[in-house]
């Protein structure tokens, strides 16, 4: 039986382990092809998508592993990942899930180098076989950033109706010209993000915290309502 709409969203969440399972190229196919009706201002699907595998993202994996020694001396991102002014409940829902993710994995604040040594899981795309690049023209605004966010969030939903998992990572974009280096994305185009694709590892504890969301009268007002 498939899934529901309402069990992908309730089941997806970042997973930032995976297994070593192999991902089918015809199950991603499906999946991309399903992902093409996504909404779109105007039509315009400004979306652009390099899928690795195999020894072409070892290469990258290889390449940033010569880069993360540096710190953020070797950080160029294109965009600002987060708002440099972040407060209030966003920066308080950002550090809270921060601290909720490294307890569940028994590390604490005072363990930078373990800190750090998890941190760098996210440019081996957590153990994921399969890594996607995701890249717009430069001239795309906001509208056009949103309609990739629907996309992505839509390509997310139906992994998970293939049983397929996922983690956004907006951290590759700290090493956009590094990326480049390594793979063919035009230079009219801005780097955004990286999304991990494979199968969950489902005992690990990374993949399995609480992560809190806020209650819907924090984001939601009513009007003309009985």
């Amino acid at each position: 039986m498939r899934m529901t709409p309402t069990e992908a969203v309730q089941s997806r969440r970042s997973i930032r382990k995976f297994t070593d399972q192999p991902v089918d190229r015809e199950t991603l196919t499906r999946v991309l092809e399903k992902a093409q009706r996504a909404p779109s201002g105007g039509n315009t699907q400004p979306w652009h998508g390099i899928i690795l595998t195999g020894e072409p993202m070892q290469a990258l994996f290889a390449r940033i592993a010569q880069e993360f020694p540096k710190g953020r001396d070797a950080h160029k991102p294109e965009y600002h990942i987060y708002p440099p002014e972040l407060d209030g409940a966003y920066e308080q829902r950002r550090f809270g899930v921060g601290e909720d993710l490294y307890g569940a994995l028994e590390i604490s604040r005072e363990e930078k180098g373990k800190r750090l040594m998890w941190f760098a899981e996210n440019f081996r795309a957590f153990g994921a076989p399969v890594l996607m690049l995701v890249h717009t023209p430069k001239y795309m605004g906001p509208p056009q950033w949103s309609d990739i966010g629907m996309w992505l969030q839509t390509i997310a939903l139906l992994l998970r109706e293939e049983g397929l998992d996922c983690c956004f990572q907006e951290a590759w974009a700290v090493y956009s010209p590094q990326i480049r280096e390594v793979v063919d994305i035009p230079e009219d185009h801005i780097f955004f993000c990286g999304m991990a694709i494979g199968y969950r590892d489902a005992d690990a504890p990374v993949n399995t915290f609480d992560v809190k969301r806020a209650p819907l009268d924090e984001v939601v007002r009513w009007e003309g309502w009985d």
